[in-house]
């Protein structure tokens, strides 16, 4: 019996190992298109400065595949990208946990890791120390914005194109982002193309300055947009314009702008109103109907 249950907890552990590798999906082929080759690796590890988990140096980008529990998924699907001022990836409480988050509720979630400016030992400790240096911050994330909103642009392609594989309709894939990640998410809004159009798009306390002469589509998709007005970083009327350029266009748009909640509050809780923006995210996509079975 001892050994039938040993087996039996090796195969799970080989099944879910299997699983896992199968579940990280390079979002190109090979080199991504318009960026030079890389010496230097990836790297993910805790940071004390942002007391979270971090990735940086992002030179191939990736789609990791969250998939909701068999029988409950509703054919919709989500790109979500996480913030870091373009210097790093805050791949937990802005990237795993939303998708935790949303595939209970049936939604199939591809956390991205899109392309990042070149850190060294602790990128988050040098977007402190750079953001104090606008102009000199700006130099340094300046290059790797358009290719960052080109990959959110790809990912949803690749969704979309991949739709039967994943188990979901190819017009009801969206994409979410925080902070530098809705910046991604709003690029994609406004610069996507027939067959990579989001069919919905939810830009979290996003900077949007880079992108406020570009027009609204004439089919822009409906969109979702969350922040707080004591955002540390400035950001709050970024959201504001960004809402009012949707209702300017007469398109479908909803805000959310908290008292408090700060920068970068994602998935952390701090027993105020901002813990509850993901449960309001979740009545705004049951209300246009993406948390229903088709």
């Amino acid at each position: 019996m001892k050994n039938l249950i040993l087996r039996t907890l090796c195969l799970l552990l080989f099944a879910t190992t299997i699983a896992r590798s199968q579940d990280v999906i390079p979002l190109y082929p090979g080199m991504a298109p318009g960026f030079e080759p890389a010496n230097y690796p990836e790297k993910e590890y805790f940071s004390k400065a942002w007391n979270t988990e971090v990735v940086t140096n992002v030179t191939k980008p990736t789609l990791t595949v969250f998939k909701p529990a068999p029988g409950t998924a509703n054919g919709t699907a989500i790109v979500i990208a996480p913030g870091g001022g373009f210097m790093a990836l805050s791949i937990n409480t802005e990237g795993t946990d939303v998708a935790k988050y949303l595939t209970a509720k049936g939604v199939t979630a591809f956390v991205l890791k899109y392309r990042l400016a070149h850190t060294g030992e602790d990128a988050t400790q040098e977007f402190i120390n750079l953001f104090s240096d606008r102009q000199k911050f700006s130099e340094t994330i300046g290059k790797v914005i358009p290719l960052s909103i080109a990959d959110g642009l790809a990912a949803v392609a690749y969704v979309r194109a991949h739709a039967a594989d994943f188990g979901v309709a190819p017009d009801r894939v969206g994409i979410i982002g925080f902070s530098a990640g809705g910046t991604v998410a709003a690029g994609v809004a406004f610069r996507y193309a027939p067959e990579g159009k989001p069919a919905f798009v939810a830009p979290i306390y996003a900077a949007i300055r880079r992108l406020k002469d570009s027009p609204v589509p004439a089919d822009a998709p409906p969109m979702f947009i969350a922040a707080a007005t004591d955002d540390n970083l400035g950001l709050a009327p970024d959201s504001v314009a960004l809402y009012e350029k949707w209702l300017e266009a007469k398109k479908s748009v909803e805000l959310h702008m908290y008292a408090k909640g700060g920068h970068g509050f994602g998935m952390r809780k701090h027993d105020i109103p901002t813990d509850h923006w993901i449960d309001r995210f979740a009545d705004w996509l049951d209300l246009q109907d993406f948390l229903k079975k088709p």
